[in-house]
């Protein structure tokens, strides 16, 4: 009898070794500055602007209303909402078929406030080097110093960040007054902590883990990239074998490529991946490799784009620039982008064909039909009549479907500006007309009417009884 085999040794995870990228100036890292200022200016200074007296962009949950500059929107226009997701969604997906994690790499909210918490991180504990040594020193108040003055800028940062997040959905200057006073409610104050505990999380601990492991966005990418999508890419050909030299060498006389292995490009990445070992999921496309090893081409004398935006069949092919570029204009790209103008076009119809009434009519169940005092038949409804626009609006009602049907209490009622009013109204039709209907319900229309703008309808039934 054989003795029982060994247990299997347990799985372990080696510990997280904190990345510390080192700072690169070059023509893609002033691009990922510019989209951090452009993205932050919008973010922070859009609930600050006004618009006809209130918030310009402004979801006012509790009211209902959303007003998105001169756009009102109601619950209703839910659709819209769920049209322009779909419109991201197909956005992000030729964007991604065009240059794979652009996106990732420039505009993401999590690339963005990772940017700005490097550069707090870079004022108060220096460079790369200097953050490694103070990471491997002891305690002290210089070190206590320096961590607590980050980490102070990382929370007042993200405070801000979760005060403006919820200056969303709440005026934002109600907001501050409010904040001010001590006096912010229990939801605000919720959402300002839960939004600024978030961000100190995820751009001063997580970093590079979200791109990585929790974001799904890199688990589904290569399904949306193809051979001729553009990715960063290190030119093998070119750099290999790789080796250091001195800079006055003949790298082909050594038999050496371009690339002499300063490592460089692995120390200014984000994510800590060397590039030079094939396009990886934790890529985002930032292209701070690019310009760090440009600038090492520079000072040895060799051409840059030893690391570029290329495709992976122009690497293989040596493609040059144009040859890549028309091979961009692929099935599935021009798929996604005339999927898109149709999208964006019936998106811009809609919204220029929108109604400024909204007209939800609702039958009384109490009394489906009565007789009124002039011996007409007459039926009861509830109307609810939403202003799309921020305009008064003075309504007339009308209603037609059958000969002789009259509104007999018509309303010329007054709408305050992005107000909604609720009436009940009654329809009535003769004697000798209602005698000549079959009982049952007969389909009529009730037509609102504000100035001389396009009329709200809303289709409903009469009842005759018998």
């Amino acid at each position: 009898m054989s003795p029982n085999p060994p247990p299997a040794p347990l799985l372990q995870l080696a510990p997280r070794e904190r990345i510390h990228p080192r700072a690169i100036d070059g023509l893609y890292a002033r691009w990922r500055i510019a989209l951090v200022w452009i993205t932050q200016l919008f973010f922070y200074g859009v609930p600050w602007l006004q618009w006809n007296g209130r918030q310009a962009l402004l979801f006012d949950l509790e009211a209902g209303r959303y007003h998105v500059f001169g756009l009102l929107l109601y619950p209703q226009d839910f659709f819209y909402l769920t049209a322009l997701l779909v419109l991201c969604a197909l956005g992000l997906f030729f964007v991604t078929a065009v240059a794979g994690r652009i996106w990732c790499g420039y505009a993401c909210p999590q690339t963005v406030y990772t940017e700005i918490f490097l550069w707090i991180e870079h004022r108060f504990e220096g460079d790369r080097s200097a953050r490694l040594r103070l990471d491997n020193s002891g305690w002290g108040l210089d070190k206590l110093g320096r961590r607590g003055g980050k980490h102070a800028a990382w929370l007042g940062f993200s405070l801000w960040t979760g005060f403006t997040f919820v200056g969303y959905f709440t005026p934002i200057r109600e907001l501050a007054l409010h904040s001010l006073s001590g006096a912010m409610g229990p939801w605000e104050l919720f959402w300002v902590m839960f939004y600024g505990t978030a961000t100190y999380g995820n751009a001063g601990f997580l970093r590079e883990q979200m791109c990585t492991y929790i974001c799904p966005y890199a688990r589904f990418q290569s399904a949306l990239i193809d051979r001729d999508s553009l990715i960063i890419g290190y030119d093998v050909a070119r750099g290999e074998p790789r080796g250091a030299r001195p800079k006055t060498a003949d790298a082909a006389a050594l038999g050496l490529g371009d690339c002499i292995d300063c490592t460089l490009c692995v120390q200014v990445c984000p994510t800590g991946i060397d590039i030079r070992n094939g396009l990886q999921n934790a890529c985002i496309g930032c292209a701070a490799c690019i310009d760090a090893c440009d600038s090492v081409m520079d000072r040895i004398g060799a051409p840059r784009g030893l690391i570029r935006y290329a495709t992976e069949a122009g690497l293989e092919g040596h493609w040059s620039r144009s040859q890549m570029i028309r091979r961009l204009l692929r099935p599935r790209v021009l798929i996604y982008a005339a999927l898109m103008a149709v999208l964006v076009g019936v998106f811009a119809w809609s919204l220029s064909h929108r109604p400024p009434l909204r007209l939800d009519v609702v039958r009384d169940r109490a009394a489906l039909a009565r007789w009124d005092e002039q011996g007409r038949l007459e039926n009861v409804y509830r109307l609810q009549v939403s202003n799309q626009t921020e305009q008064a609006q003075r309504l007339t009602l009308s209603v037609d479907g059958l000969p002789g049907l009259v509104v007999s209490t018509l309303p010329a009622t007054a709408l305050p500006p992005s107000g909604i009013v609720n009436h009940t109204v009654q329809v009535a039709l003769p004697m000798e007309a209602a005698q000549q209907l079959t009982p049952g319900s007969h389909p009529i229309t009730l037509r609102l009417q504000a100035g001389e703008g396009a009329p709200a309808e809303a289709a409903t039934t009469f009842y005759v009884p018998r």
